[in-house]
């Protein structure tokens, strides 16, 4: 059987997408695999592409764009996929955090922190969120607005209500990747 596996970041965006992915994508079979930051994905890469793995698995790569050019993270990313012999990974760049995603989706964020939904509403409709992905370090512009906002925890509730309707370009180019993944298997 195939699947997709997700080489990602960190364990934040393991919890995320272990519960995003079913609903966006009933049926997807994948596997996440979280690193301990960016260094420790980067240099991972090689080995774990190359392991045997069964016929058909296709991969994701992940990670952050923080405060690096995005082209740069991609195209660094692309050529160790490209010396571990697996040209055809999808490498997705978070622009800026994955924090951005929850900013680009107010009302899932209102949702899945009601104690602070009315501020929530209130302060990510102004104009300096209306593009996520330009937001600087946008953790700390939701832990602003949701102060018990902790990245682990924040993940698993975003990941029941985030919904495909989203303000961040990276997260809906992570989602028509993944789809395209998915319906070519």
């Amino acid at each position: 059987m195939s699947r997709i596996v997700f080489l990602l970041e960190e364990d934040s965006m393991k919890d995320l997408l272990n519960g995003l992915l079913p609903r966006l994508f009933p049926g997807l079979s994948f596997l996440c695999v979280s690193h301990e930051g960016k260094q420790d994905l980067e240099k991972s890469i090689p080995r774990k592409l190359r392991v045997s793995w069964e016929p058909g698995v296709r991969f994701v790569l992940m990670r952050d764009r923080d405060s690096a050019d995005c082209r740069q993270v991609k195209a660094k990313l692309a050529t160790l996929c490209q010396e571990a012999k697996r040209p055809d990974a999808l490498v997705r760049v978070v622009c800026r955090e994955l924090e951005a995603w929850y900013i680009g989706d107010a009302k899932a964020l209102a949702q899945a922190f009601p104690e602070n939904s009315k501020k929530i509403l209130r302060e990510l409709n102004k104009r300096r969120y209306r593009d996520p992905d330009a937001v600087d370090q946008p953790s700390e512009a939701i832990a602003q607005h949701i102060p018990a906002f902790q990245k682990r925890s924040g993940a698993r509730r975003m990941a029941a209500v985030l919904s495909r309707n989203n303000g961040s370009r990276s997260f809906r180019v992570f989602v028509e990747g993944v789809e395209r993944l998915w319906r070519a298997m």
